[in-house]
């Protein structure tokens, strides 16, 4: 039966995984990532992801650490302002808020997620420290004191002296540790697609809010000569679903109806891809040796783009304890320094977006006046103003 020993076990093969496994392979430690899937990378092929990724300001120093950002960087669309659109009352109002107010540097950038596979998995494939091995998965976890082992379903052992759980919302890790989770259901669901459109987007991130949760359009580079964008489109489940389905030209004018023309006439480019939208926190971000990460240890529904920023400030918490004591990583006082230092921001972020997502479900006139006042209020006080950007960012 085989058996190896890594510094550094990641279960999981997502974005969050291969970034983890990038940037622990170049601070040196020797990486080993196990998914069951092997990752999509042509966005042409059946299967892939179409949902985008905006990674902000603090994310670019962490992929600059990881070896990935010069990759990536001319793929980027830049996202200089975020647009958001309250049209779920008699008039609608619209409010910009504008990275120049906080900094010379555009709010973060985005990206297609099976582009990032491609990209992520190119710099592993070159990387001495790295391995990446799809189509192998977890099936038993041992700890102990001096080091962590798992059992591959090939029969392989592993033993790491960190186990980093990046193995999404339902992870078999966490499961194994028995650390509980808290999980609020809205009903909802995404559907993630790309378009074109006639109206450049100007680098204009825009939310549009009725009710049954917010219509997103994500800048994107241009496609065929052609503006394009990343949309996740936030609904009851059922409608989702229905959408999901529709002929196409019924769904084009669904979608251009609930755009409300702000990037003018949108054409589907992809499949619509459909995702279940729930908010969930771990009790715990750590067992003997293992850490949880991203959607193992906390998943917010897409607002804000918070959701992998929170997953990189938690592989870049981990990496800095890692690196400080390279010959103590996976003890417990690492891994009681990372709970402290995470735990804070993931409760406060989980609940506000939580807050967020239920105010934009709301139907009544009532929660949609109160919308639009709110609105208002917070983009009409500059210090407040600066304060939320800031905050969004991880700035503060």
């Amino acid at each position: 039966m085989d058996r190896h020993q890594v510094d550094i076990l990641i279960v999981g093969g997502g974005i969050a995984g291969l970034m983890a496994t990038a940037a622990f392979a170049q601070a040196g430690f020797e990486t080993l990532c196990v998914d069951p899937n092997a990752p999509i990378t042509d966005g042409t092929a059946k299967g892939a992801d179409h949902r985008s990724t905006a990674f902000l300001q603090p994310a670019q120093s962490f992929m600059e650490k990881a070896g990935i950002w010069d990759a990536l960087a001319p793929h980027a669309a830049a996202l200089k302002t975020m647009r958001i659109i309250d049209a779920g009352g008699a008039s609608p109002v619209t409010k910009e808020f504008v990275s120049s107010d906080i900094s010379e540097k555009p709010f973060g950038w985005n990206f297609p997620n099976w582009l990032l596979r491609k990209i992520l998995l190119d710099r592993i494939a070159a990387s001495t420290n790295a391995t990446f091995q799809p189509g192998r998965y977890v099936t038993k976890l041992f700890t102990r004191m001096d080091r962590a082992r798992v059992t591959l379903d090939d029969g392989t052992k592993i033993a790491a002296q960190l186990i980093i759980a990046a193995d999404g919302r339902g992870s078999f890790i966490r499961n194994a540790l028995g650390i509980d989770v808290q999980t609020i259901r809205y009903g909802q669901k995404a559907l993630a697609f790309t378009v074109a459109h006639d109206v450049p987007h100007d680098n204009i991130s825009t939310e549009v809010h009725m009710s049954g949760g917010p219509f997103t359009m994500v800048p994107l580079p241009d496609r065929d000569g052609k503006p394009a964008s990343a949309v996740v489109w936030m609904e009851d489940g059922p409608k989702a679903l229905a959408l999901s389905k529709m002929p196409l030209a019924d769904f084009e004018r669904a979608l251009n109806d609930r755009s409300c023309g702000v990037l003018g006439q949108l054409k589907l480019t992809s499949n619509r891809g459909v995702w279940p939208i729930i908010s969930q926190r771990a009790s715990q971000l750590y067992g003997q040796h293992t850490a949880l990460v991203a959607e193992a240890a906390h998943v917010v529904p897409p607002i804000g783009a918070q959701g992998l920023n929170m997953s990189l400030a938690d592989m870049a918490c981990l990496l800095e304890l890692a690196q400080a004591n390279p010959n103590d990583i996976g003890s417990p006082q690492m891994l009681s320094a990372y709970e402290r230092n995470r735990m804070r921001d993931i409760k406060m972020r989980v609940g506000g977006i939580a807050a967020l997502n239920l105010a934009s479900i709301g139907a009544s006139q009532s929660i949609r006046s109160a919308r639009a006042i709110g609105l208002q209020v917070l983009h009409g006080a500059a210090p407040v103003r600066k304060g939320l950007m800031q905050l969004g960012l991880g700035a503060r």
